[in-house]
């Protein structure tokens, strides 16, 4: 009797232990959602999950890509006048007032115009937009991810003419360009003209061979072979719409592998990608630093951020830069996308928002100032070497983070390590957005 009623307490207390077990997980697993205000939709975690996903949203490709290109275009340094300008009237109050709304109805960009139903379109309009601009993005991202695998390489391979994609217009920067090509047409257009000086009595037929063929002289233009890796690896561009050219393995994998990561950081919703910004916007800050360092140590990289940064007062009087900078303003914050009403509305409502609207709008236009110094350093060190002019060299948008800047990271000791950092960095930025 004695030995049955203990296997009896023995299975009853474990049976108890089994149950306070699950009991717990379960208890863990629900602990952040009953810490929730909104019990539906949920809300942010950690403390620095909403600051760091909207630093994450409002810093992205245009901060490296086109704020330095248009700084320097429109007047270096002064440039920064009606950039801040338009900071201070435009984009910190629009923020202000779509995290306010957001956080204070708790919903999406479309059922939070509940409040004025007459422009619930606008809402329509927001989300149709942020979904065409995540197609564009992930296919930056694609990109990226194909530039980045083929960075693990012991020679990039947008570093030399000797690739099968490569043809006889391939020529490295400042080694050959189109001058040799000229020189030597001029030769022949000299040989030509006079022999047709010999044979033809009209010297009026003479002037119009001489011309056209001084004219198909002057079509034959060099291309780097980053150019060419560009154009003829990646895009395989054709001849026009009407050729579609064929599918792409490689970059449907890197395409496929961009949507899969996608969705890992939005499975769960805030809870996930309330964690994955950690990383994503904080990485990029690094690899500027570091590229920013190596950067302003190179040869010539003192030009780069003179062109850079030395203002030009004049610029200011022209109506176009002063709407550029406004351009850029609204772009960069990313006011009217949804994706900050999206993003507040998982606050908790008695969140310190007015903070938030002007801490995320000054890091935002803070990073685009420092990336302009990581970016023109290099690019001014790539002038340097070439001899090419500044001017010959700068570039915007993709052409910057896939033609030129590839590029200048060959000229650099351990390029393939500079080429990995970078293409990590630009897919975290495309990631960030993305999310």
């Amino acid at each position: 009797m004695s030995g049955s009623y203990s296997t009896q307490n023995t299975d009853e207390g474990c049976e108890k232990v089994k149950h306070i077990e699950s009991q717990t997980r379960l208890s863990s697993s629900t602990n952040s959602m009953e810490s929730d205000e909104n019990k539906v939709r949920g809300n942010w975690t950690g403390r620095f999950d909403f600051l760091l996903s909207c630093i994450g949203y409002a810093v992205g490709l245009g901060n490296i890509w086109r704020f330095p290109y248009l700084c320097y275009r429109n007047g270096g340094g002064a440039f920064l006048i009606p950039y801040l300008t338009f900071l201070i009237l435009c984009g910190m109050p629009l923020v202000f007032l779509e995290m306010s709304y957001g956080q204070f109805a708790n919903l999406s960009p479309i059922t939070v115009w509940k409040m004025s139903p007459f422009f619930k379109g606008i809402g329509y309009g927001m989300v149709i937009i942020s979904g065409m601009v995540c197609i564009y993005y992930n296919i930056i991202l694609t990109w990226t991810l194909y530039y980045l695998f083929n960075s693990f390489r012991s020679v990039l391979p947008w570093g030399n003419c000797n690739n099968d994609w490569n043809d006889e217009r391939c020529a490295l920067r400042g080694e050959q360009n189109t001058s040799n090509a000229t020189n030597i047409n001029v030769s022949v257009l000299s040989n030509t003209t006079t022999t047709v000086y010999r044979h033809l009595e009209s010297s009026t037929i003479a002037t119009n061979v001489s011309t056209m063929i001084g004219n198909a002289s002057a079509k034959v233009l060099k291309q780097t072979p980053s150019e060419q890796y560009w154009q003829k690896n990646v895009l395989q561009l054709t001849s026009g719409i009407e050729e579609m050219g064929e599918l792409r393995l490689e970059l449907s994998l890197c395409l496929l592998l961009a949507w899969v990561v996608v969705f890992m950081c939005l499975a769960k919703g805030v809870k996930s990608s309330g964690k994955v910004v950690y990383v994503t916007a904080t990485f990029p800050y690094l690899v500027l630093i570091i590229l920013v360092v190596r950067g302003v140590t190179l040869p010539g990289s003192a030009n780069g951020i003179y062109h850079y940064l030395v203002p030009k007062w004049e610029k200011l009087g022209q109506f176009k830069v002063w709407g550029e900078a406004a351009t850029q303003i609204f772009y960069s914050v990313g006011a009217a996308w949804g994706g900050l009403i999206t993003m507040a509305s998982y606050n908790k409502f008695n969140n310190n928002v007015l903070r938030d609207a002007i801490v995320i709008p000054i890091i935002n236009c803070g990073t685009s100032i420092f990336a302009g110094l990581a970016i023109f350093s290099i690019i001014g060190f790539m002038a340097h070497e070439t001899g090419v002019d500044f001017d010959k060299v700068v570039n915007q948008g993709p052409g910057l983070i896939f033609v030129v800047y590839p590029e200048a990271i060959t000229k650099l000791p351990i390029s393939p390590l500079w080429a990995v950092l970078f293409f990590l960095m630009i897919f975290t930025l495309g990631l960030d957005s993305q999310l």
